[in-house]
């Protein structure tokens, strides 16, 4: 038996479909009709990214006008520029990715963990070229005080920035996380730029710059969370 005898064969073992009664096609389209809405498209990338960009300095300058411009007034012309000029270009990345992690099958150029591994080495380059005082006085006490300030900035930054995404979806949650609580991070170190007095080299590189990992760190435990407490397929 050949090949077109076998299609033959299942061709008149199959009963011939029947065509769906028109009837039947009208109540399930009246049916769903009155559910339907119209959908606002969602605005270009750039201009998501750059509202995300503009929230978190937002919050990172609301909370260094209540605690305080001091580590601004410390600074040099010099040294405000590459500070803040790299902090926002790494906010941006941050911004980008965080907006593609929330649109499904958009385009990942860096991997979260990359952005992460390389926005915190930009930061540690950054500091060690600007900060040369080599004391650790109070270095403890101190520096778990900055690295709770920022992180209790980089919260707010983080949920304000999910609340800007909330129309879209997380394909991966954990990874969405991750780069969320990275770019809140981010707003974190920024307060402490703005408000921070203490230019020890050791102080800056380790606990200013620990905010940024350990939010996204927390980022990522709670997108891990909500996967896990999602309701999967079939139940």
């Amino acid at each position: 038996m050949n090949n077109e005898e076998i299609d033959d064969l299942l061709k008149r073992a199959t009963p011939a479909p029947r065509d769906l009664d028109p009837l039947v096609l009208k109540r399930i389209g009246e049916s769903i009709t009155p559910s339907l809405r119209p959908v606002r498209p969602l605005p270009p990338l750039w201009l998501t990214a750059l509202g995300l960009v503009l929230a978190c300095a937002a919050v990172s300058l609301a909370g260094a006008a209540r605690a305080g411009f001091l580590g601004f007034a410390k600074m040099n012309l010099l040294d405000r520029s590459l500070v803040f000029s790299a902090l926002g270009l790494l906010a941006w990345f941050a911004a980008i990715g965080f907006v593609h992690q929330m649109t499904p099958a958009s385009r990942l150029r860096v991997s979260p963990i990359t952005l992460l591994t390389l926005s915190s080495v930009a930061l540690l380059a950054v500091f060690a070229d600007l900060f040369r005082d080599y004391h650790t006085d109070h270095f403890l006490s101190v520096g778990i005080t900055c690295l709770l300030t920022g992180f209790l900035h980089a919260i707010p930054a983080g949920l304000l920035s999910w609340l800007m995404l909330r129309r879209g979806f997380a394909v991966n949650p954990t990874s969405a996380g991750l780069i969320g609580g990275m770019l809140g991070g981010l707003a974190g170190v920024a307060m402490l730029e703005l408000h921070c007095p203490n230019f020890q080299a050791a102080h800056i590189l380790v606990w200013h710059t620990a905010v940024v990992p350990v939010s996204a760190a927390l980022g990522a435990l709670l997108g891990r969370e909500l996967r896990s407490s999602a309701p999967s397929d079939g139940h």
